[in-house]
């Protein structure tokens, strides 16, 4: 079942880890799960932009259009997809010079469920003021880089000071995508427009 390891990696995330190790899951499996889980602040995003409105400071309620709101969660949806797709080819790529041969299946597993709690912070749109979307954020960034290392020596068998090495090059390579998918998603808003506000 997709999201099945979910609670798990919330409650006792090595023995997930290694769980998942013992008996990989396939590649359309680990599709579905960031299918399923980049759903979650897609289609929050577009809720909270359009219905609930955003509150910057003690400024008025921004609201977008629906149009807009949508182009947004569309945007966003695909965008992280692809954002998990191209973590998990540097995860792979990046795996050969530290001595271990992942499957491109595994680098995506590793990359799929590492990017959950980060995803999870979509809920956070539920409380649409800036301050909080932060913090929740920065809690959801936090946990995701803890399970990215946890997870490397288990998931690619390589010693644990190797493997924080390889960690943090992997988050080093995480934050220069996240810059990069910034910029597109600033890119793509000039091509389709600007977003259309609304009181």
């Amino acid at each position: 079942m997709v999201l099945n390891h979910l609670w798990g990696f919330y409650t006792h995330p090595k023995e997930e880890w290694h769980a998942i190790d013992e008996r990989h899951e396939s590649y359309f499996y680990s599709l579905s799960h960031i299918g399923i889980i980049s759903l979650i602040p897609a289609l929050l995003s577009y809720y909270s932009s359009y219905h609930l409105g955003w509150s910057i400071g003690v400024g008025e309620v921004i609201k977008l259009d629906q149009m807009s709101a949508a182009s947004l969660g569309i945007g966003m949806y695909f965008g992280l997809i692809a954002g998990v797709i191209a973590l998990a080819i540097i995860i792979y790529e990046l795996a050969k010079v530290f001595d271990s041969n992942p499957s491109y299946t595994q680098s995506l597993e590793l990359a799929a469920y590492t990017a959950t709690p980060l995803f999870m912070c979509g809920f956070a749109a539920f409380y649409p003021a800036l301050w909080f979307v932060m913090v929740v954020a920065f809690i959801g960034i936090s946990y995701s880089i803890y399970l990215l290392y946890s997870g490397v020596p288990i998931m690619l068998h390589i010693p644990e000071d190797k493997g924080f090495i390889y960690s943090s090059a992997v988050v080093t390579g995480g934050l220069i995508l996240l810059v990069v998918l910034m910029v597109g998603s600033v890119l793509m808003w000039s091509v389709i427009g600007d977003p259309v506000f609304t009181h």
